[in-house]
C-alpha cells in the first residue's frame, strides 16, 4: 500500500525555509492552517538512523503534492518517525507520526490528486494514496522503475539527489509485513512501532534547505 489506503498497492500512501520549528508540535494538530505555498523548487533533508538523503522538489510536476509535502516537513511532521516499508527493488514508504493525537488530525486532510506529469522511476517520490483524492502524508521513493503506477495516479513531485545509497540500506528485514498492521501504528505512534518493529529506522529530522 502506499498506505492501506496508501497504495492500495495490493500490487501493491509556513512561509519561507528555514528557521524555527517552535510551535510546529501544536501546528500539526490543525492541518487546516499548514497551506502555505511551496517554492518552485527546493530540497528536504531527511537525516535518519542509516544516514542522510536530500529531496529535490520541483513544484511544476504536482503543484498540491509539493505544497503539502513542504507544509509537513517545514512544521516537523516527519520527525521522530519510522521508516515503515522497505520493499526492494520496489518502495521505501513513510508517513504515519510518532504522536497518535497528530496522525488522529491529519486522517481526513486530504488533497485533491495532482496530474501524473513525470514517471515513477528510481529515486522518484509520490504520495501515497488509497485511490483518488485521498493523499494525506504517507509518501514513497521508487527503489526501481515503477511506471505501472503512473496509470494508476500517483504523481511523483520530486527526486532524490543524494544519499540514494542510504534510503536502499534502510532497514527491509520486515519485508511488507508492518504495512498490515497500519491501524496500530495510526492509533498507537511509537509505542507500537518499538514494540513491534523495533529495527525500523527512524527519520531524526526532516528540514526544507
Amino acid at each position: 500500500m502506499l498506505r492501506p489506503p496508501v497504495l492500495v498497492l495490493a500490487v501493491l500512501a509556513l512561509a519561507g525555509c528555514g528557521g524555527s520549528r517552535s510551535g510546529s508540535s501544536t501546528a500539526l494538530l490543525q492541518p487546516e492552517k499548514l497551506t502555505a505555498q511551496a517554492p518552485q523548487t527546493f530540497d528536504a533533508t531527511f537525516e535518519t538512523t542509516a544516514g542522510t538523503f536530500v529531496v529535490h522538489v520541483r513544484r511544476a510536476w504536482a503543484p498540491r503534492g509539493a505544497d503539502r509535502f513542504y507544509n509537513l516537513v517545514k512544521n516537523g511532521f516527519y520527525d521522530g518517525q519510522r521508516i515503515f516499508r522497505v520493499v526492494p527493488p520496489f518502495v521505501v514508504q513513510w508517513g504515519i507520526s510518532a504522536d497518535p493525537d497528530v496522525s488522529a488530525a491529519w486522517e481526513t486532510a486530504t488533497i485533491p490528486d495532482d496530474p501524473v506529469r513525470t514517471h515513477n522511476t528510481r529515486g522518484t517520490i509520490s504520495f501515497a494514496s488509497a485511490g483518488p483524492d485521498t493523499r494525506t502524508t504517507q509518501v514513497f521513493v521508487n527503489l526501481g522503475d515503477n511506471r505501472q503506477l503512473d496509470s494508476q495516479g500517483f504523481a511523483p513531485f520530486g527526486t532524490v539527489t543524494s544519499g540514494m545509497d542510504v534510503v536502499t540500506a534502510l532497514y527491509g528485514g520486515y519485508g511488507d509485513r508492518p504495512t498490515a498492521h497500519q491501524g496500530e501504528m495510526t492509533a498507537q505512534g511509537e509505542a507500537y512501532f518499538a514494540s513491534s518493529w523495533p529495527k525500523l529506522d527512524t527519520i531524526r529530522s526532516a528540514t526544507v534547505n
